[in-house]
């Protein structure tokens, strides 16, 4: 092989290699992504502290006792119209899409005389033993399907609790004699006939008995009784008076 063709050899090489290179740097350029200076968003997952149980716990609930103290029927009045497509109010009124709702507070739950009720509402009446209580309104108010499972009832619920608190009102005036409202700050009935009784079954504590009387120190005697020794009584001695 001359020196041409060895030539022509590394040449190609050569040639080659810059086609490479070339291609390298144009496609860094036509492809490269920058960093920015100042980030889009950042996304950061806070971990929860230990013994923290994943989350922070939903704020508690105000007793529907407390609520119905400043809840005006006036206002429910005006949410109720909500319901009316459903739910009549009238005394003796007509069954809808719903029972009617007259005298409702404390009425047995799923008895309402020529209403068709779901499954989920009759198991939930436990055969009429149980009653539309003010607590059982606001908790089914609040979401009627999480809290009687298998109901047809398709409405979603009231989520502020003083609009509840104001329907529950409004309810309560549809009756000839409405029900009492519970006193604030009142603990629920359960719980209070729990703490007034004792628990059922209480038995005294394992090996308490009864205190025994004191016994006297082993070797110390009884004091010994002595009849006390009778007076003397002797006569008084007479003497002879002087001779005057």
């Amino acid at each position: 092989m001359d020196s041409f063709e060895i030539n022509k050899v590394l040449g190609g090489l050569l040639g080659t290699c810059f086609v490479v290179f070339s291609v390298g740097i144009v496609s860094d350029s036509l492809f490269a992504s920058p960093t920015p200076e100042k980030p889009g968003f950042a996304i950061e997952a806070a971990e929860p502290t230990e013994g923290a149980g994943g989350g922070a716990a939903p704020a508690a609930e105000k007793p529907i006792a407390d609520l119905l103290a400043t809840a005006d029927p006036k206002v429910g009045e005006g949410i109720f119209k909500k319901c009316q497509a459903c739910h009549s109010g009238e005394k003796g009124g007509p069954n809808k899409v719903g029972p009617d709702l007259w005298d409702l507070i404390d009425r047995p739950v799923a008895e309402h005389e020529g209403f068709s009720y779901s499954a989920g509402m009759k198991d939930f009446s436990k055969g009429g033993q149980e009653k539309w209580t003010y607590e059982n309104l606001n908790h089914f108010l609040t979401s009627p399907k999480k809290f009687v499972k298998g109901t047809a009832m398709g409405f979603a619920g009231l989520p502020k609790e003083e609009d509840r608190a104001n329907v529950i009102a409004y309810l309560r005036t549809l009756s000839d004699n409405p029900k009492p409202l519970p006193a604030p700050g009142a603990a629920p009935a359960a719980a209070s006939d729990a703490s007034a009784k004792p628990a059922e079954g209480a038995k005294p504590a394992e090996g308490a008995k009864p205190a025994e009387p004191a016994k006297p120190a082993e070797g110390a005697k009884p004091a010994e009784t002595q009849p006390a020794a009778p007076a003397e009584n002797k006569p008084a001695e007479a003497k002879p008076a002087p001779a005057q």
